[in-house]
């Protein structure tokens, strides 16, 4: 990136037009790559042009990915999103463009040369040649072309469903009672409702919000349903079953089949959750007034001892201890950062110096998505010259905009979730692959939240917190029996919690299996939701119009929990008895972060672990995280 002028230092992106500019530049290189990678003999430097072309698109389209949701001016983000728009078009025509495969196609072929290359640059070439298949390489010209307008439909859908999860719904303000009107926003003679108002101690106000925020949309339902029937016709016209199928090829799961083992075996082990009494609306007020009673984990107690500098402080002394790694405050540039209230840390590495940048978007601002995520900007690779292209990464977090002069005060909940992210940003720092299109985070799904995952276990143990929390005015540490209270309070409502997470990612396989379905996906909704699950159904509700998982994460939803039963297994093995342990943080880095997508991902588990995890292993470890004599909540309420 340049050091000077437009956003992230790229001196085209000074104003929204210069996305158009910044594109076309991109396609002019990706074109020059396409006739070296068509004329080049088959050997490394194939791998290599085929990388340089994924990076010349990525380095607009996931720098644009993160603008068109983040940035505070609507002409940056619609820029943003005409030009992931037309990069997403391009890259579908790329992979379905014979000639271009015929050259890797002859790179595979040949095996004195396949023998000769390392195992990553094998392993990339053959991912690459795997998007080509999954994309229609093999079907006649008539069928590639369907195929790319598939895929090109299937992302307007996509943008158009993520549109909808957020939309307010509206309703007469004579249709509430008056004394519940003041919790929703006036419009006229309407009231506003934009969420699910779970924290509100009034029953009829969570019962309002939960009927009228997720009251079925007519056309927010007829989008998903063509997105998940173009999925399928997209699955079935390359070659797949289903949807999830395709999706899952290259993953931990490796097919829907062994995740639906685990998934039944899970029910199995916590059949006996009571939901008695209970309506969808009532569980998270609830948990969370048991947790607060019986462990009196009020937030108001914690927030001063987790002041936003602090968690920093605690990050920075965790990863210098367990990976010889700093992180430190960058000054920016004029037109580099895209909200003043942003911060620039530089990660550097003790022996090996500068590794990356993080871009800190913390606060919350109109406009601004409330979900915290990681964005890749631009991916780590080795140059031709030699040198290393630095990883840059955005952390998002919707954090309280604290009192002038006064420090930010995170939750227990926020500051758990910070660590989560960071977990992210450290996998793409540390994930130094040769290549850019499996660095870091560009990794199977199911392996990519378990750095982050892993970082809330070391989020909750007493040793690392302890090294931070202190009273943002007396200086005082946190009192050890408060994270104890914190930690035991988690389990209350652990299973019912995993329940829900199981539910959610049967929907998902559901949705994304046979087709077509037989039943609208409403009623797929309830029918999963009673079975599955333990609250009933609302009438009249469609929660799955709002589950934006279903974008990012189709057919990959049960990601979470194959993830958590990794991190749980590597925490208990490997950190539980010592959070700090250096030796243990450098096999981490070496058997885990190090590769990003660069290695298959059982393999680098295996490493971690040092023996290969059974399905039984997956779900023991989700199951033994759990404390069941408080699964039976709703009797002490």
């Amino acid at each position: 990136f340049s050091p000077i002028g437009g956003l992230f230092g790229v001196p085209e992106l000074s104003c929204p037009e210069g996305f158009q500019e910044a594109q076309n530049k991109a396609l002019q290189e990706s074109e020059q790559l396409v006739q070296k990678a068509c004329s080049t003999p088959p050997g490394p430097e194939t791998v290599m042009i085929f990388d340089q072309l994924s990076d010349s698109l990525c380095r607009v389209a996931d720098l644009a990915d993160f603008v068109k949701v983040a940035h505070p001016d609507f002409a940056f983000r619609e820029a943003a999103e005409e030009a992931c728009r037309n990069i997403g078009t391009v890259v579908e025509k790329l992979n379905t463009d014979v000639e271009l495969c015929q050259s890797l196609r002859r790179l595979l072929a040949d095996e004195t040369v396949m023998n000769s290359l390392d195992p990553e640059t094998r392993r990339v070439a053959e991912l690459f040649m795997f998007d080509f298949e999954i994309s229609g390489i093999h079907l006649d010209e008539e069928k590639r072309k369907k195929a790319v307008d598939l895929n090109v439909r299937i992302l307007d859908l996509c943008n158009e469903f993520l549109i909808g999860t957020h939309i307010p719904n509206k309703i007469d303000k004579h249709v509430l009672p008056e004394h519940i009107r003041y919790n929703f926003t006036a419009e006229g003679n309407y009231l506003r409702v934009a969420g699910l108002h779970a924290d509100c101690p009034d029953d009829l106000v969570r019962e309002a919000a939960y009927k009228i925020f997720l009251h079925s949309n007519s056309q927010q339902l007829a989008r998903l349903e063509e997105l998940l029937a173009s999925r399928n016709s997209l699955a079935q016209l390359v070659g797949y079953d289903t949807f999830a199928h395709r999706a899952l090829q290259g993953t931990m799961a490796k097919n829907p089949g062994i995740r639906h083992v685990w998934k039944d075996m899970l029910r199995n082990q916590m059949s006996g959750i009571l939901f008695q009494m209970l309506m969808p609306w009532d569980h998270p007020y609830y948990s969370g007034v048991l947790r607060a009673e019986r462990y009196n984990i009020d937030p108001g107690l914690y927030c001063p001892f987790f002041s936003l500098g602090a968690c920093m402080e605690g990050l920075n002394t965790l990863f210098s201890q367990l990976l010889g790694i700093s992180l430190y405050a960058e000054q920016t540039k004029r037109g580099e950062i895209w909200s003043e209230d942003v911060r620039k840390l530089a990660v550097v590495h003790e022996t090996e110096g500068l590794l990356g940048y993080i871009y800190c978007d913390f606060f919350q601002r109109p406009d601004k998505p409330h979900q915290d995520c990681h964005f890749t900007v631009r991916g780590g690779r080795l140059k031709e010259n030699g040198e290393y292209q630095l990883p840059v990464v955005v952390l998002m977090l919707s954090l309280p905009n604290s009192a002038r002069g006064a420090p930010t005060l995170l939750s227990p909940g926020m500051m758990e979730n910070l660590f989560h992210e960071m977990g992210h940003a450290m996998h793409s720092m540390l994930g130094r692959t040769r290549y850019q299109h499996v660095t870091g985070t560009r990794c199977a799904t199911d392996f990519a939240e378990v750095p982050s995952i892993l970082m809330e276990y070391f989020a909750n143990d007493y040793r690392v917190v302890n090294q931070f929390a202190r009273h943002y005015k007396t200086g005082q540490p946190l009192p050890k029996n408060m994270v104890s209270r914190l930690c035991e309070s988690k389990k209350v409502c652990a299973a019912a919690d995993m329940q829900l997470q199981v539910f959610y990612a049967v929907l998902d396989q559901i949705y994304h299996g046979k087709h077509p379905l037989k039943k609208s996906t409403t009623e797929i909704l309830k029918e999963t939701q009673e079975k599955v699950y333990g609250l009933p159904y609302v009438p009249n509700t469609a929660w799955h119009l709002r589950f934006s998982h279903l974008v990012g994460y189709g057919a990959k939803y049960y990601s979470y929990l194959m993830s958590r039963a990794v991190a749980s297994m590597v925490w208990k093995q490997c950190f539980a008895q010592n959070p700090f342990d250096r030796a243990m943080g450098e096999r981490y880095r070496r058997e885990m972060l190090a590769h990003g997508g660069g290695k298959e991902p059982m393999l680098m588990v295996q490493g971690m672990l040092q023996k290969s995890p059974s399905v039984e292993d997956f779900v023991d470890a989700l199951v033994s995280d759990l404390d069941h004599y408080f699964e039976t909540f709703i009797m002490d309420l």
